[in-house]
């Protein structure tokens, strides 16, 4: 999309009311999860695995941070005893509430805003927050979000983080942007959703501001991504 191409931002709607309007029909098209998601889910279950000791505390909870319809929550699910699943959308969450009945898996299933988690400190052990960082605005609201993220996270926590990318060969840029892409629902009504897409740096500069450490960044399939823990913790490797 090139730059002078770009739709006019008022035309968005904030995301709950876009995802309440299109919830039912962008469900029935995000059936599995992504593969990253996937791959991150594997390495920590690895991890705890190997990490396992006589320590009888809490059961580790996850959290996944714009929900949606509750495909990446049914993943963690295999993973962790105790998930919660936030979406600010309640249509999206019914569409959640019905999958997990369907599927049988269980998920606490919370409306609430990515910039303020209705969790404790400390208390997650694992996060995905995919697809939803680039729906906040403005910038401070996405960097408060991440912070929140390190704010719940645990001593040894981690998160996957993702976000829309200028490396995404449908967008004509070489620097972040703010934008707004349609989605048709049948019948052939479009519904613009805000977006910040990143640049790679941008990503990385919204990270290092926030209150997170940065394991691992990388870009796949047209988004920034991240792994990462609480800012207090050392790195246990080098951004690439």
């Amino acid at each position: 999309m090139a730059r002078d191409d770009r739709p006019p931002l008022d035309d968005a709607e904030t995301p709950r009311a876009t995802y309440d309007r299109i919830a039912e029909h962008f469900s029935s098209t995000r059936e599995y999860p992504w593969p990253e998601v996937e791959s991150f889910l594997d390495d920590y279950a690895a991890a705890a695995s190997e990490a396992a000791s006589a320590d009888a505390g809490e059961p580790a909870r996850g959290l996944d941070v714009g929900c949606g319809n509750g495909r990446h929550a049914e993943a963690m699910a295999d993973h962790v005893p105790r998930v919660v699943g936030l979406d600010a959308s309640r249509g999206l969450l019914e569409q959640a509430r019905e999958r997990s009945a369907e599927r049988g898996f269980d998920a606490a299933l919370v409306q609430g805003d990515a910039s303020s988690l209705p969790l404790c400190d400390d208390s997650v052990a694992v996060a995905v927050y995919v697809a939803t960082l680039h729906h906040l605005r403005p910038r401070t609201a996405r960097v408060a979000s991440l912070s929140e993220l390190a704010r719940v996270l645990a001593p040894g926590g981690r998160a996957l983080v993702s976000a829309w990318s200028v490396e995404h060969d449908r967008f004509d840029a070489d620097e972040g942007f703010d934008t707004t892409v349609d989605w048709t629902l049948p019948g052939g009504e479009r519904v613009p959703r805000y977006y910040h897409i990143y640049d790679t740096d941008e990503f990385a500069a919204d990270l290092e501001a926030s209150a997170l450490s940065v394991v691992e960044s990388f870009v796949s399939s047209g988004n920034c991504y991240a792994v990462v823990g609480p800012a207090d913790e050392t790195a246990a490797g080098d951004a690439s």
